[in-house]
């Protein structure tokens, strides 16, 4: 190695013929790129190894940033792109739209409702450069991970295709004329033969071949876009293009129409006319002109890493393109730090295969699909990956693929997740498939809003699912329609996790077993779940449904791992068990797990008759009062004279989860606690509001109220409160109920990060 560490410096008014140095910058990253490789192949990289710092400003990108193995570091050379220090460098992956008029078209303005046609702004995407919109593709539950189409950000925020009815509002399937009998013997629809729905709208809208519906066609997991072939407003009824939605249609299931020029109504939905090369857009705030307007582009990753080693990003902006963010393949010693990441069409960051590749103190938000999706390890050889996925910030992702594309999403053996806050998500918050994979120290809530029969923390159908552990996450006030949500879905006999010292808090179904075998529950809390615990022996149904799965699927890929040999009969000998029951009828039950030292105020346990037998239950704290520290406002901690620490429970070190602050995470976003409370006073219903700022640092935010009954939200507006608080200060406003009866729930929801939500539900008097 040779000499002291260098330095380059690329800058949006550089110029590629520089030296690269911090007066004469280069102007792209492949000319700083391609001066390391001089650097490797002359005299060799430098001890200490490469800094290039990337001066504040807007790298518009058409095609990846590409590195391959011989743009790699060493372990004592490593190289680093990074943000110069107290700069916005923001990596883009669209085009900046800048030009508006009024629409003066006669064919347009006649499509558009009167209300907005004054207000509805166009631009020629031809005079910006764009030729290429993409196509709205059908995405969602079982379909490919595919570019996403043109989108429109304004002032950071993605906009809305204008849509029938409002964005958050659904449609409901009234028929079909195709019906069949699904798997559970239900009465459906045949996906080819269409469906009806309610409501006159459509007889408005011209004929067009470009217009969608998305819906939850079948169940409250499952959505996809789906291209309209033909309305007819007359019987009411939609017919879709293949390839068809997954499963059938049933009554009752929501939908939505999106991509309707004639919908442009409400602030902040645009519309794209790709035969005429045209934007249209209804600007959100009522601003006359938006500022910062960006239509993405890019259908490639941002940056894309082949067989790259000892490279990292740091503080870096990723945004506004088609396809994922980043995306390494056969890595190693790669990382990326404290990086925004957002308004992408696909993923955040995307990892296939190598070893040691850390993404930690990031924030992503606003992606079309997921945050993080990871693969590593052998499974056959229990081989670990050791991928890192540490101290981000994710929510307000799967815009568009709603289900299965969550914050973190990994696949293989020996990952680690720890020390993240994921909330706001129409689904599950983490999902993991393999061996050796730890989750703990994360806070994960309102996961799951749009979506039913989900967990916030999920896998499912593999016995050989092995060495896990979930320990000491903070899960509460998770969403869910239908069926509700669970906060450790162990779904279809998926056998053999620890789920020890985690803290559940208002959730439906804390910890949910659907059948499966070895599990450990230890140490945990629950306070208001619904129940805290619930196993059930699927496995030994005879229906046909769990029994295909389990003789066969299950079966095969239990064989697949060869547990009667090293690796998996030494790592994990009670597999062995299991075999015996393949050659029976009966299938295989539920046997060999453990509750014990939970503690736990309100429903306890719900347990299958056949199941309660095989079960360990014993030592929990069901009785009693706690003494938790703080309750009201989710603070669970324990004194050392707590009943529940004299009975053998190990306080769990609350202190220690969510988002921590060090090196790389300089700042976290004050944590406030809210509650409810109903009050009556002279024949009038209201709600107190209260929030305590539970940091150590100053916190400044706002909340609003909504209410629901059924699930369907009661149309109430409520102004925004606003709030100041020092550490340990509480604040209190009301807020009346007014024209309100029956049974509602109450919720507090707020856009600033890291502001809890409260929950209540209130029986009023008509």
């Amino acid at each position: 190695m040779q000499g002291e560490p260098s330095e380059l410096f690329v800058a949006p008014h550089g110029n590629d013929a520089n030296e690269g140095s911090a007066r004469a910058p280069f102007a792209t990253l492949e000319r700083a790129r391609d001066q390391i490789r001089v650097l490797g192949t002359s005299a060799g990289l430098p001890e200490g190894g490469v800094t290039v710092w990337i001066r504040g400003g807007v790298y518009q990108r058409q095609r990846a940033f590409e590195l391959t193995e011989g743009d790699s570091g060493k372990g004592s050379s490593p190289i680093t792109y990074r943000a110069c220090p107290g700069e916005s460098v923001r990596v883009i992956g669209g085009v900046i739209i800048s030009r508006f008029s009024r629409v003066d078209d006669e064919s347009v303005l006649k499509r558009l409702k009167p209300s907005v046609r004054d207000r509805v702004l166009s631009a020629d995407l031809s005079e910006h450069g764009v030729t290429d919109c993409g196509t709205l593709t059908s995405r969602g539950f079982a379909r490919p991970v595919l570019p996403a189409h043109a989108e429109l950000f304004v002032d950071g925020e993605p906009m809305t295709l204008a849509q029938w009815p409002q964005s958050g509002e659904f449609l409901k399937i009234a028929g079909f004329d195709k019906p069949l009998k699904d798997e559970w013997g239900t009465t459906t629809g045949d996906l080819t033969g269409g469906f009806t729905y309610e409501g006159d709208c459509p007889l408005t809208w011209e004929p067009d071949d470009d217009i969608w519906v998305h819906g939850y066609w079948s169940y409250d997991w499952a959505n996809s876009y789906e291209r309209v072939r033909h309305i007819d407003p007359r019987t009411r009824t939609v017919t879709t293009h293949p390839p068809h939605g997954n499963y059938s249609y049933r009554v009752g299931q929501r939908f939505y129409f999106l991509n309707v020029l004639e919908e442009l109504d409400a602030p902040g939905e645009y519309y794209v006319d790709r035969r005429r090369g045209r934007l249209y857009l209804l600007p959100p705030d009522e601003q006359e002109v938006p500022r910062d307007v960006i239509l993405s582009i890019l259908e490639a990753p941002l940056v894309a890493l082949q067989r790259v080693s000892h490279v990292s990003f740091e503080d870096l902006t990723f945004e506004c393109s088609r396809g994922d963010g980043i995306v390494a393949t056969g890595c190693e010693h790669v990382s990326v730090k404290a990086c925004t990441i957002k308004n992408l069409g696909n993923r955040g960051i995307v990892i296939r295969g190598g070893k040691n590749v850390a993404v930690a103190g990031c924030t992503v938000f606003n992606n079309g699909d997921g945050g993080f999706d990871i693969e590593g390890g052998d499974r056959q050889t229990l081989e670990p990956a050791d991928h890192v996925v540490a101290n981000n910030h994710i929510h307000h992702i799967a815009r568009w693929s709603r289900c299965y594309q969550t914050a973190i999403n990994v696949h293989g053996v020996g990952h680690l997740i720890t020390h993240n806050l994921i909330h706001d998500l129409p689904h599950c918050a983490i999902l993991f498939w393999g061996n050796e994979i730890t989750v703990e120290n994360n806070e994960i809530y309102s996961v799951c809003l749009e979506t039913g029969d989900a967990g916030a923390i999920y896998t499912g159908r593999d016995y050989t699912f092995r060495g896990n552990v979930i320990r000491r996450n903070f899960i509460h006030h998770t969403g869910g329609v239908g069926m509700g949500s669970m906060a450790v879905y162990m779904d279809d006999c998926v056998s053999g996790t620890s789920i020890c010292e985690n803290i559940f808090w208002d959730v439906t179904r804390a910890v949910f077993l659907g059948g499966g075998r070895d599990f450990e529950v230890r140490n945990n809390v629950f306070v208001d779940c619904h129940p805290a615990i619930e196993l059930d022996s699927r496995g030994t149904s005879d229906h046909p449904v769990w029994r295909r799965m389990v003789m066969g699927y299950m079966k095969e890929q239990y064989e697949k791992m060869r547990p009667s040999e090293p690796p998996y009969r030494v790592r994990y000998p009670e597999l062995a068990a299991i075999e015996p029951y393949f050659s029976g009828t009966n299938g295989v039950p539920p046997e060999g797990n453990v509750i014990t030292h939970n503690v736990c105020l309100g429903e306890w346990v719900r347990i299958d008759e056949s199941a309660a037998p095989l079960v360990e239950i014993r030592d929990n704290f069901v009785d009693g009062e706690p003494s938790f520290c703080d309750p009201a406002y989710g603070v669970f901690a324990l004194g050392p004279n707590s009943p529940v620490v004299q009975a053998g429970f190990a306080p769990i070190p609350v202190e220690e989860i969510g988002l921590v602050r060090n090196e790389v995470r300089t700042s976290i976003p004050p944590r406030v606690g809210t509650r409810l409370e109903h009050v009556h006073r002279e024949n009038r219903n209201g709600v107190l509001v209260s929030a305590k700022n539970l940091g150590d640092s100053p916190a400044e935010g706002s909340l609003r109220l909504r209410v629901r009954r059924a699930g369907v939200p009661v149309p109430l507006a409520f102004p925004e409160w606003k709030f100041t608080l020092l550490p340990g200060e509480t604040a209190s406003s009301e807020f009346p109920l007014e024209g309100v009866d029956g049974s509602v729930t109450v919720e507090t929801y707020s856009k600033v990060p890291d502001v809890r939500p409260s929950r209540l539900t209130i029986a009023l008097d008509a």
